[in-house]
Parts: C-alpha cells; sequence; structure tokens
C-alpha cells in the first residue's frame, strides 16, 4: 500500500490526481506517480542501476551513490513547494524528476514565488524511450497547478539529450551560457507550438502502440485447448491458415509436461508462457477470467508487448466485472503492454510481411486498403462477411481489430495508427460509445483531412454507454453528436449497410468534384428512382438518358464515355436491368469498364442494377483476355461497385460529394476573427467577481460547483463587453410602470411576460407588439394579466420595439466530454419541436459559422423565401461569433441562451439573453498526455 504524507505527518496528502499512464515513443507504457516516502528502496535501487556518467551529468561531479539524507531528501516532499515524480514500470522505477521552489536568489522559497528549478535523471536502458518528455509534461502542469510560472534548469554542454529535451518541449524559453553550465529558463503557459509538439507525441507514440500490436514477430496463444474447438485453439488455427509469417506458440497450463509441440499443428507448445525462448510480442489470451492476473504477470515478466483478450467476464457481466477490468488494465499497464479488450474478437493484418489473423474471423480477409474498427465481435463478423460477399476483388481490408470493452486501445488510438499508414486509404469505424469526443473529433478532422473516416454509432438513443465500455457519459442528443463529426469532415451513416456501401464506393472510385449527376442505362422507371433519390440527397441530377430496353453493352460504352466526357458532369450512375439478346453480364461489365478506363477525367461511377446475376461480381473481377465485351480488356484495372437498389447507391455517393467538398474547404481553414471591441480582460474581472459574489468559488458543493444563473443587468453587461447589445427591457409591476417604461424607452414598445413557464411561449398570445401609445399599452396590460395570470405572476416587462425580421436562438452550452458546443436555429416550432439546429464545435471559425446557419432545413427563411426581404445573414454570422469568442475565452461561461434573436434586412436584435457560469473544469485536452483513466 502506497504511503501518503497525510500520513507520514506531512502537511498536504497524497496528490493521487497526479498519477497516469503514459505511452512512451517505442508504443510502451509508463506509469507515472508522486514519489512518496516508502519509495526510499525503490529510489535506491533505481539509482544502482543508472550509470556514472548520467549520475555525472545530474549532480556535476562523480556521485556513485545516494547518501541517507539524500535519500530521505528525495523521497519527502511537500507537494507544493517540493515535488518529485516517477515513472514506473513494474512498479520499479525508471525515471525520476523533482523541482524546488526557489526565489530571486535561487534560494528555497514558498508562495508566491513563482519559480521553481527542475531536474531529471533517466535509466540509461530506458533513455530514448520519450520518458523524460513526458515526466517534463507533467511535472510542468503539476508546477501550474501550484502557482509556479516559470522552469529553471542548470545543465552540463554535454549532456546533449537533456537540452533537447527542454528545448524541443515547444515552451516559450531563455537559454544562457555561465561558468560552464547551459541555463535554460522555461515559461509554462502552454503555447501554440507546445501543444502541437505534444500532439505531434501523442500521436507518434500512440501509433507505434498500435503498430506493436498489429505487426509482432511471435505470438503466443494463452489456453490453447488440448483438443479440437474452442476460442484458443481456433485463434491458433486461424493464425496459420493465414500463413502468419512470424513465430506461433500455444500455451496452455494443463498440457502434458512431455509434450512439446501441438499436434496436428505443428506448434511448440508450453505450460507456461516462462518457458519460451526468445522474445514473445503479442498474447492472445483465451483463458476464463479468474486465470487472466497470473497470466498477465507471466507475460509481463516476460517482456510481451501486447495482449488481445478475449476473455468474457469483465465490464458486460456487472459490478464485479467492471471491478476486475479496471485492475486488468492497471496490472497489464504497470508492465507497459496495451490491451485490446478485453471479451475482444480479434485482430488482422493482411499486410504481405505479417498476415495475422489472431481473431475468431476463419479467414484472413482479401488484402486491401480499408482499415476497419468494430466495438462489436458480432458486426464486425458481418462487415467482414458483407465486404467479402459483395467486394470480392473491388475491394480489401488492410487492418481489422473488434475491441470488445476496449478498456484499453480504443478507436483514437487506430485514428493515430491509420492517420500516416501508407497502407490504409480508407477508415470504417462501427462505434457504440466514444469515450473523449473532444479527442475523437480533432483526430478524426486530422485524419479526414487525408482520408475518408466513415463512421455509424449504434446505442444511439440509449442514453448510456453499452454495458462493459467505462466511458464518460455525455448529454448532448445524438443529433448534436452528428453534427459535430460532419463538422470534423466525419461521415457519419445510420446503418452498417450504409457504412459497406459508402466505404465501397469511397475505396473504389475517386471522388467527385461536385454534387451534378449523370443518370443513364436501360430502363426509364429505374432511372427515374435514381433521379428522385438524388434530389432527396441534396444531388443535382441531369434529366436521365434513357437507352431504352434494347441497348447493348456497346450503347452503354458510349453513353457512359459521353457523360464523363461532359464538363457538367461529376459523377455518373448507370441504372441496369435485365435484356432482351445474348449479352452477358461480363459483356456489360466489360463494356463500362473500358469506357472508364479510356476517360481522361477521374470521376466516380456507380451501378444500379436489378436481377442481373454476376454483374457485380464482373464488375469487381480483372477482366481477363475471355472476359468478353466488345473491346478487349481495356478495362482491366477499373473496378465498379454496384448496388440492388437506387436509393443505396445515390446515398453512397451523396456522402462522396460531401466529404469531397468539405476537404476542399478543409485545404483552406476558415479563421477565428478578431473584434477590437472586445474587452476579455474586463470580461474575466467581471466574471471573477460575480462566481464570489455567489460563493461558487469559496463554497463548492461536494459534488462539485452548480452553475449560477446571472441577473439580467449582469447578464447585459457581460455580453457588452463582447459587443453584444441586448434589447433595453424594464420591469413592469403595474400598469403605471409600465407607461413610465415606455417614456423611458420611447414608444413604441413590446409587453410581454418573463415568467419561465410563459417565456418564448408564443402559442398563448402572451406578447403584444408595436404598442404605439399610453392607452394601448394600458389596454394590452389589462388584456395579459387577464388572460395570463397576476402581474406578480407573469412578470411583465416593457421593451423597445425592434425591426421585423426572423426569430432564431443561439445556444452554448458545455458537455463535459465533448467540449463548448454553439448551437444555432429559428425560435420556436421547428428547434423546439423539428429539432432543426445546427450545431459547432467551439472556437467557431468565419467558414463554420457561415455553414451553420446554411445547414438548417429552415434556412430559405433567411435568403428571401417566397419573395420575402432577405435578412442580415453577415450581422448573424457575426453574433455567432462572438458568442463563439465569449465561451472559448471564459470556460467559466457554461451556458448562454440568446433569445430570441431577430435578424432583420438590417442587423440583428437580442430581446432575451441567459447566462451561467460556474468555476472553470478542468480542460483535459490542454494537460499533459495520459491514457484514460479506468
Amino acid at each position: 500500500m502506497q504511503t501518503t504524507p497525510a500520513q507520514s505527518g506531512h502537511e498536504h496528502a497524497y496528490p493521487a490526481h497526479w498519477e497516469a499512464d503514459v505511452v512512451l515513443r517505442d508504443g510502451g507504457t509508463a506509469h507515472l506517480r508522486p514519489i512518496a516516502p516508502d519509495d526510499a528502496q525503490r529510489l535506491v535501487s533505481f539509482y544502482e542501476q543508472v550509470s556514472d556518467e548520467s549520475k555525472y551529468y545530474r549532480f556535476f561531479a562523480p556521485y556513485p551513490r545516494l547518501s541517507d539524507r539524500d535519500v530521505h531528501r528525495f523521497t519527502h516532499h511537500d507537494y507544493v513547494d517540493r515535488v518529485g515524480l516517477a515513472a514506473t514500470i513494474g512498479g520499479e522505477f525508471i525515471a525520476t524528476v523533482r523541482y524546488d521552489r526557489i526565489d530571486g536568489r535561487g534560494l528555497p522559497a514558498s508562495g508566491p514565488a513563482d519559480e521553481a528549478e527542475v531536474a531529471f535523471l533517466v535509466q540509461d536502458a530506458h533513455q530514448g524511450r520519450g520518458v523524460a518528455s513526458a515526466l517534463l509534461e507533467h511535472i510542468a502542469a503539476v508546477a501550474r497547478e501550484r502557482g509556479i510560472r516559470r522552469f529553471t534548469a542548470e545543465v552540463l554542454p554535454a549532456n546533449t539529450k537533456m537540452i533537447k529535451v527542454f528545448t524541443d518541449a515547444g515552451y516559450t524559453q531563455k537559454r544562457s551560457f555561465e561558468d560552464g553550465v547551459v541555463r535554460l529558463q522555461l515559461d509554462l503557459e502552454p503555447t501554440d507550438r507546445s501543444l502541437a509538439v505534444q500532439r505531434a507525441r501523442e500521436q507518434r507514440a500512440e501509433a507505434r502502440s498500435v503498430q506493436r500490436l498489429i505487426a509482432p514477430g511471435s505470438v503466443a496463444v494463452i489456453g490453447t485447448g488440448r483438443a479440437p474447438g474452442g476460442m484458443g485453439r481456433t485463434v491458433l488455427r486461424n493464425l496459420l491458415a493465414g500463413g502468419f509469417t512470424g513465430r506461433v506458440h500455444a500455451v496452455n497450463h494443463a498440457f502434458p509436461e512431455d509434450v512439446t509441440r501441438l499436434e496436428p499443428e505443428g506448434v511448440p507448445a508450453h505450460r507456461s508462457l516462462l518457458g519460451i525462448d526468445g522474445p514473445v510480442d503479442l498474447a492472445v489470451v483465451a483463458v476464463p477470467f479468474a486465470q487472466v492476473p497470473s497470466v498477465v504477470a507471466e507475460c509481463g515478466e516476460h517482456g510481451v508487448q501486447g495482449l488481445v483478450v478475449l476473455s468474457a467476464g469483465y465490464g458486460e457481466s456487472g459490478a464485479d466485472g467492471r471491478h476486475r477490468q479496471r485492475e486488468l488494465v492497471r496490472q497489464a499497464r504497470s508492465y507497459g503492454m496495451r490491451i485490446i479488450g478485453p471479451n475482444a474478437f480479434g485482430l488482422i493484418n493482411t499486410a504481405a510481411g505479417v498476415r495475422l489473423n489472431a481473431s475468431l474471423s476463419p479467414e484472413l480477409p482479401a488484402a486491401g486498403r480499408i482499415g476497419l474498427f468494430s466495438q462489436s465481435g458480432a458486426i464486425g463478423i458481418a462487415l467482414l462477411s458483407g465486404l467479402h460477399r459483395r467486394a470480392a476483388g473491388l475491394v480489401g481490408i488492410s487492418t481489422f481489430v473488434s475491441a470488445g470493452n476496449r478498456a484499453d486501445v480504443s478507436g483514437n488510438d487506430f485514428l493515430q495508427y491509420w492517420h500516416d499508414d501508407p497502407d490504409t486509404d480508407l477508415v470504417l469505424m462501427y462505434l457504440e460509445s466514444i469515450g473523449n469526443p473532444r479527442k475523437f473529433t480533432r483526430l478524426a478532422r486530422r485524419t479526414a483531412a487525408r482520408k475518408p473516416v466513415v463512421v455509424v454509432k449504434g446505442a444511439r438513443h440509449g442514453g448510456a454507454a453499452p454495458t462493459g465500455h467505462a466511458v464518460p457519459t455525455t448529454r448532448i442528443p445524438d443529433a448534436t453528436v452528428s453534427d459535430l463529426l460532419r463538422q470534423a469532415g466525419v461521415i457519419r451513416v445510420d446503418t452498417v449497410t450504409e457504412l459497406a456501401d459508402t466505404g465501397l464506393l469511397l475505396a473504389s472510385q475517386p471522388l467527385p468534384a461536385g454534387p451534378r449527376v449523370a443518370i443513364l442505362g436501360n430502363s426509364e422507371s429505374l432511372a427515374l428512382l435514381t433521379y428522385d433519390a438524388c434530389l432527396t440527397d441534396g444531388l443535382r441530377p441531369q434529366p436521365p438518358y434513357d437507352l431504352t430496353t434494347g441497348a447493348r453493352p456497346a450503347d452503354f460504352r458510349r453513353a457512359l464515355a459521353g457523360a464523363l466526357a461532359d464538363e457538367e458532369c461529376d459523377a455518373v450512375v448507370v441504372t441496369a436491368i435485365p435484356w432482351v439478346g445474348d449479352a452477358s453480364a461480363a459483356d456489360l461489365a466489360g463494356a463500362l469498364r473500358e469506357a472508364v478506363a479510356a476517360s481522361p477525367a477521374a470521376k466516380p461511377v456507380t451501378v444500379v442494377h436489378l436481377e442481373i446475376p454476376g454483374l457485380a461480381e464482373a464488375l469487381a473481377e480483372p477482366a481477363g483476355p475471355d472476359a468478353g465485351g466488345d473491346g478487349g480488356d481495356g478495362g482491366a484495372a477499373v473496378r465498379i461497385p454496384a448496388y440492388p437498389a437506387a436509393e443505396r447507391a445515390v446515398r453512397a455517393l451523396a456522402e462522396a460529394a460531401r466529404y469531397a467538398r468539405w476537404r476542399r474547404l478543409a485545404a483552406e481553414p476558415g479563421r477565428v476573427p478578431e473584434y477590437d471591441d472586445i474587452d476579455e480582460a474586463g470580461a474575466a474581472a467581471d466574471i471573477e467577481v460575480l462566481l464570489e459574489a455567489h460563493g461558487a468559488v469559496l463554497a463548492p458543493p461536494p459534488e462539485g460547483p452548480r452553475a449560477v444563473t446571472l441577473s439580467a443587468p449582469d447578464t447585459q453587461r457581460l455580453l457588452a463587453r463582447y459587443g453584444i447589445a441586448v434589447l433595453p427591457a424594464l420591469p413592469a409591476p403595474d400598469p403605471d410602470s409600465a407607461v413610465r417604461a415606455a417614456g423611458r424607452l420611447g414608444f413604441p414598445v413590446t409587453l410581454k411576460p418573463t415568467a419561465p413557464h410563459l417565456r418564448h411561449r408564443a402559442d398563448l398570445g402572451g406578447v403584444r407588439l408595436d404598442l404605439g401609445g399610453e392607452a394601448e399599452l394600458r389596454r394590452a396590460y389589462a388584456e395579459l394579466t387577464e388572460l395570463l395570470g397576476k402581474p406578480e405572476e407573469t412578470r411583465l416587462v416593457v421593451q423597445s420595439m425592434a425591426p421585423r425580421g426572423v426569430d432564431t436562438v443561439v445556444r452554448a452550452a458545455i458537455d463535459p466530454a465533448a467540449g463548448a458546443v454553439l448551437s444555432f436555429g429559428l425560435a420556436g416550432a421547428p428547434s423546439l419541436l423539428l429539432g432543426d439546429t445546427a450545431h459547432r464545435l467551439v472556437p467557431v471559425t468565419d467558414r463554420d459559422a457561415a455553414e451553420q446557419i446554411r445547414s438548417i432545413r429552415t434556412a430559405p427563411l433567411l435568403f428571401g423565401w417566397r419573395g420575402a426581404a432577405p435578412v442580415d445573414t453577415r450581422a448573424l454570422e457575426e453574433l455567432l461569433l462572438r458568442v463563439s469568442r465569449l465561451v472559448d475565452d471564459h470556460p467559466e461561461v457554461v451556458g448562454a441562451d440568446l433569445e430570441p434573436v431577430i435578424v432583420a434586412p438590417r442587423g440583428v436584435h437580442v430581446l432575451g439573453a441567459t447566462i451561467r457560469l460556474s468555476p472553470a473544469p478542468a480542460r483535459t485536452d490542454l494537460g499533459p498526455r495520459s491514457l484514460p483513466v479506468v
């Protein structure tokens, strides 16, 4: 048990929240934690394994051993002015870092001194693994938490590795040379460069950790049954049948002692992993969950790099299983190993130099360029089978993983790997939960800029993560998730069938340059269905070209060649039904492929056919000399996807067109504008005062600080700091007060209730507009009190009359997992009843804002629908950008509602606003790199 400083009589308790698991440069993991008093023996043992040269670099003199005084000093900290962190593997130290707060003269100090001296020591065997860089990120975060703003370090000039750790970190720094020592000073405030460095290191490390899993040199299957059948024996046979290029071992503690080879497979058999001579890179674990801890311990002692845990009985089985799952991950990470699973289906890599089928899939899929991730084994099987059945010869798989409970390795890790994997051009993902939406959208956006990412998400309406998935809950609705994924360039589809349909098109066809679609074929009815489907999915179809039922393959070829040559066409859908005559499906396929091969234009082509057996296969298979057709085998290299329904082909094409448009726009990203009239510092001061006035800073409740809703004057003052004016409204507790308020504001005015149960209820007829004089106002006052209730119940106010326009609503809210989300829609029924609201992650760029207001279904009302005057959308975009800036600059603003916002032909007018504040939540995406807490 770890002794805490509180138990040892120290003033400050052991800061358990500083503990973290990190992925190192080579893909292994290490556990970082504060150093405590009972670490004395670990520290001594660690120091004995450090070379004399490294000790000299640390202490600037020969320092063969630590004295008792040194050991006490380096293991006893107050966790404020003196802090030490250790990186551990298998519970033993591999590196340490410490800081000591100092004053301007370099002497030990306490707060408010904001400078500290920092020093590292890394065991020689672990140098070059990025341990020091990870420790620097974490000790810097600790220092910032304790009010330290700068680190100083003195390094010998020959210690180039440590100098590089500091200089490459990306922090603002100063460097000098004094008395034979390099003196470095680092400003610990995160910068764009330090964040970029951190994320680049994260990407390389996490990609490398996946690489170690999917390209092992040797695999041990632990739990290989003595008789045929069972998960372990099945995986072993799949490994061998797939042609795995590395070494394979069968492990089962129940093997007889005299058995050294497992027959008929002919692989080495072992009673324990520790009996294997040579390295084991990957272990597939297929034993009952009660035996898994001892298996993991053996793997850790042997130096195994990663585990695929097929065993069930973990998070999916209840509270006890969730506890076992957490302990499994902690144990594996303590040895530097990563886990796929538990309850996983397995892992596949079709690369010629690997050919790994460490899964329950009986066949190694055809090699190709699709990376496939599934959180469900059943869905994973269905996808592999469906792609093989529909796309044999058309597309193939580069890598596949079914992660089960994904307690450790997740879709985020594989996105890191696929981002720059030269063997993967397309990513398909079936997700049931997104553990870190903020990170997922960041990684997906970066990957989507290079290659398509297609996602189908299950459990969309369940309101909770599937059993076994230990992930943070998110309050944002599925429609919002969909908008945020599309903002990141992710192609979000609704079903597994659509996932396969879209994947087939993207894997085999170029991206369309636009939404214009040519339709040709031998069935007018099927062409009209295709035409309608194009309109439904937002494409711009040309009038169908009917070849008539008598069309021959040569007619199809000429028509397709003409469509591909047409500069007004971006994509082609060929429709086909059975014809009269002796031409075969292979003849038609050959003609279509020849037309595509002969065209200099790179345009996507899809085929919709009804009841033409063999056509899909013929379009996917290479054309040989006997394949038929009217023009030889000129289209041998061309592949064309075929679909049994027009709607499926068009939906896939529409998704490709939307993605292509996003990718073109992403090449020139928008910007977050600067506004000269924004008073960020003044807003920050106001927020601090308001939080203190409400006690939100000084006395947060045990479950965390609650949001406080600001009064109308405070809300208006805070919004004014960001150039957002709220139309003034004055309370009217009686008719005379209403008249006086109108006199101050000037007629005409509006009279409306502000009680929570009456706000934004236009259906109740509770608002009176364009009141031009005292008599009208008094009459309206009497009508509303009779209709809605007494003045104290309705809380009537008098407000200046805004110009006529379109009523809209602008909202911003903070989701703990996804971050700040900006929402926009038309006020009333469109957003409340129909859910016609668009969402974007903050910070919003000028391009995001323009897209956002145009993406709602009722957007035509803003642009002059049915002859109405167009409203000032540029002013509306600016309002969205200002609200986004407010929320992004001040994370204490956890909610902002502007409703209604009237968008007039000139300008926007905010009639009502509410702001909610809370102490700023921690930004995990800006903190040091770490794996999710289990």
